[in-house]
């Protein structure tokens, strides 16, 4: 993976673990947990999702697996 990715999952990560959010329950949007550009990289997003780094909800939420 590229610098940029993995700078990207790195940050993300870091900011919905800082935020708590680390269950269905507790999942919060990039926005809530302070995501720089929370709409940016959508592929990385995706990624991190189908590889089981994230879960997502059906509202569009998301916690560290």
């Amino acid at each position: 993976m590229p610098p940029i990715p993995l700078i990207r999952k790195k940050h993300i990560v870091q900011r919905l673990i800082a935020r708590g959010a680390i269950s269905p329950e507790t999942a919060c949007t990039f926005a809530d947990a302070g995501v720089i550009n929370p709409n940016a990289f959508s592929a990385v997003t995706k990624r991190l999702v189908s590889s089981g780094v994230l879960g997502e909800t059906a509202d569009g939420r998301y916690w560290v697996l």
